[in-house]
């Protein structure tokens, strides 16, 4: 039976496209020998597993995505949309590599293939915290050498989303990625931390204190501003690294609305 609850299956189209770009420019993936995706609790829809081919495809041709779901109707009204896609009636390749099976968090897998990359959006926030650690370790003991697994939430839209980058060691990073146009503080995103976080968000936690310093470098930037908002991210991101914070990646990433740390900078106390 499969592993886990049948949670709301919430989904849009474009709703996940942050994760999926940066997981297109992660090692993981463009360095992987089996460039096998697991798209897990993608949700009513077959459009997200759909949308990560089509983002990753650009970078790995070869690229497969499974989509799994603990649900078995959605896994058939997956597999149905599938179908449509084949004909031709949608703006989705005919030829995508994309299939749809059932399954939780043990990742069952044809052929007892490792995924190099398992994207697991929006599925733990409806978890208690109390069971991400068990959840993470059934992931990342289903990966590749050398994968990743990318789990995080995000808003309806896509506008605001944050994730955790993991391999079979444990967590490595915690990004942040926002729509910049009309952002008004980077604390949005608290509303839609990873379950890990999110009710780690209050004094002495150390991701409450990146997210009032990242909220502070946006303040004290308001003046770029009139060079549009990337101009300032990218300042404030920089401010960060500045002060201390352990910032990676670069100017590229800085001008999508992301800025990546290493987990230690926001791991609970």
């Amino acid at each position: 039976m499969p592993v886990g609850s049948i949670t709301r299956g919430t989904t849009n189209a474009n709703r996940l496209r942050r994760f999926d770009r940066w997981i297109a420019a992660q090692p993981a993936l463009r360095r992987a020998t089996d460039p096998l995706v697991v798209d897990l609790g993608y949700g009513a829809s077959a459009v997200t597993p759909l949308e990560l081919h089509r983002g990753l495809a650009a970078v790995r041709d070869d690229v497969e995505v499974l989509g799994l779901e603990i649900d078995p109707a959605r896994v058939a009204r997956a597999r149905a949309q599938l179908e449509e896609v084949r004909a031709g009636g949608t703006a989705f390749d005919p030829a995508a590599s994309v299939s749809f099976a059932l399954g939780g968090f043990e990742v069952p897998v044809p052929g007892g293939r490792a995924p190099c990359v398992i994207r697991a959006c929006n599925v733990l926030r409806q978890y208690d915290e109390s069971e991400v650690a068990d959840a993470w370790a059934m992931l990342t003991g289903r990966l590749a050498p050398g994968g990743l697994l990318v789990e995080g939430t995000c808003d309806e839209l896509g506008r605001i989303a944050s994730w955790v980058g993991l391999d079979p060691g444990g967590p490595r990073t915690f990004t942040v990625a926002l729509r910049l146009a009309g952002l008004e503080a980077p604390s949005v995103v608290a509303e839609r931390l990873p379950k890990a976080l999110i009710h780690r968000n209050v004094p002495g936690e150390r991701v409450h204190e990146f997210l009032a310093a990242l909220d502070r470098a946006w303040r004290v930037h308001a003046p770029l501003s009139v060079y549009g908002p990337s101009q300032r991210w990218i300042r404030t991101v920089t401010t960060l690294r500045d002060d201390g914070w352990p910032v990676e990646g670069g100017v590229r990433r800085w001008r999508l609305g992301e800025v990546t740390v290493a987990w230690s900078a926001v791991a609970p106390g």
